[in-house]
């Protein structure tokens, strides 16, 4: 076992009381026990984890390439479900456009090792304010349904 780690929250001060945090196995019952920085894993938990990496097919080449929708692809989704909100519809389109058109400029330059410190793209976000039953959530909604990409809300108010 390695020493000078920081100490688990079970960890009882001998090293028979260090438990696998995978599958639960005390020290003196496992082959052996690696620690990390807060946790421990057992050699047994490490070759099940090697197997199932070994198994598993690798989906990194195999990702769809992300075809960057023009502005008025994204207003014309979001009409088929936001009624009205024009104005809100044609500048979220815009916004997102810019978002993907720097997330990839910024790519294609680290790929080709240029310095981060000589590109300088401006970023803007969006607010959305307004009453309720106006159209906010499901503008951003429909948008993260458009774009394929995970939506949450989590509530401010315990901020203030």
């Amino acid at each position: 076992m390695t020493k000078n780690r920081k100490k688990s929250s079970d960890d009882n001060g001998g090293s028979g009381n260090h438990r696998c945090n995978f599958c639960g196995k005390r020290a003196s019952k496992a082959k052996r026990l690696f620690a990390g920085f807060e946790a421990f894993i057992c050699s047994e938990c490490i070759l099940l984890c090697y197997d199932i990496l070994e198994s598993t097919p690798e989906t990194g080449d195999k990702r769809e390439v992300f075809k960057l929708p023009k502005p008025a692809e994204i207003k014309a989704f979001l009409d088929q479900y936001v009624i009205g909100q024009e104005y809100a519809k044609r500048n979220v389109s815009v916004a997102v456009y810019n978002h993907y058109k720097r997330i990839n400029t910024l790519s294609e330059f680290n790929k080709k090792g240029a310095d981060r410190d000589d590109i300088e793209l401006e970023k803007s976000n969006i607010l959305l304010i307004g009453p309720t039953g106006t159209g906010k959530t499901l503008l951003a909604r429909t948008l993260a349904k458009f774009l394929k990409v995970p939506f949450s809300i989590a509530d401010a108010t315990v901020l203030t």
